[in-house]
């Protein structure tokens, strides 16, 4: 079982939902991202996107792509994001990573290698938004077979002609981004995501997890009492920049600041719904 499906096995035996966390890969810099990224599963991060810096992240809201900048200003590369994740696994062997990004840097990297050096690195799964469906012998199929999920994102315009498509050769959970834009901008009212997630789940048995839009522990548990996981992006990058001088140098709050949001995000994910042990069942 890979490290998705068995924490998405465990989050139903627990009869609670997951918190997904966002951060940039080297933002604002290596040593203070390594730092994060340790930190993030104590805190409450039950799974963990990381994204892979790239100048030009179209899906992404001002928060995010200035994270990518200052990451690449930093001098963040698509191997220096995996060796940072080969590091990270010699202290947590547990928890799901899922590498988060757009397809120009892979293809320049070499798909073949960048497949074998994110698996041996201790990555679970891509996520990469500029790749559709149609394109699936580009990466996807060539990914499932080097034993990385392929994770798909589905939208509110994503109908049920669509849906079969998307999910055809999807893996690990599917993404549902709540709103219909870029990331961090606003959010989606959670009657509609309830009406959303209700919609998928007559489309695939996969988990399904809720992001774009989830900038408060309240939202977050909102989407928690009816996906299976919350995801949590640019209010943590949000947070990050707020906690830069002017030269875009970490101030000594940044660290406590982010995992304090990620431990007040984890706790409304838990307590979103009363411990059901029986769901696990289902």
């Amino acid at each position: 079982m890979s490290r998705i499906a068995a924490r998405f096995a465990q989050l139903r035996a627990d009869g609670r939902a997951g918190l997904v966390t966002y951060l940039t890969c080297g933002d604002p810099d290596r040593a203070t991202f390594e730092k994060l990224l340790v930190r993030l599963p104590k805190a409450g991060a039950d799974l963990i996107e990381i994204g892979m810096p790239f100048s030009d992240p179209m899906a992404d809201g001002p928060a995010i792509q200035a994270a990518s900048l200052r990451a690449l200003r930093s001098g963040m590369t698509l191997a220096k994001t995996l060796d940072v994740l080969r590091r990270f696994r010699k202290t947590d062997g547990d928890t799901p990573v899922i590498l988060m990004g757009y397809y120009n840097p892979i293809y320049r990297y070499g798909v073949p290698q960048f497949l074998k050096d994110a698996k041996a690195a201790g990555g679970d799964g891509l996520i990469v938004v500029d790749l559709p469906p149609e394109h699936d012998d580009e990466l996807c199929l060539p990914a499932r077979a080097a034993g990385l999920d392929f994770v798909r994102l589905a939208t509110p315009t994503s109908d049920d002609r669509r849906l079969p498509v998307i999910l055809n050769n999807a893996g690990g959970f599917l993404y549902y981004v709540a709103i219909a834009g870029i990331t961090g901008t606003k959010s989606a009212r959670a009657e509609v995501v309830a009406a959303a997630v209700a919609r998928l789940r007559r489309h695939t048995s996969l988990p399904i997890a809720v992001g774009f839009g989830i900038k408060t522990p309240a939202q977050a548990a909102e989407v928690a009492r009816v996906a299976d996981a919350a995801v949590v992006g640019s209010a943590l990058v949000e947070k990050i920049a707020k906690n830069l001088d002017k030269r875009s140098k970490a101030k000594p709050a940044l660290m406590p600041a982010v995992l304090k949001d990620v431990t007040a995000f984890a706790a409304g994910v838990r307590k979103a719904r009363p411990r059901h042990p029986a769901r696990a069942a289902q």
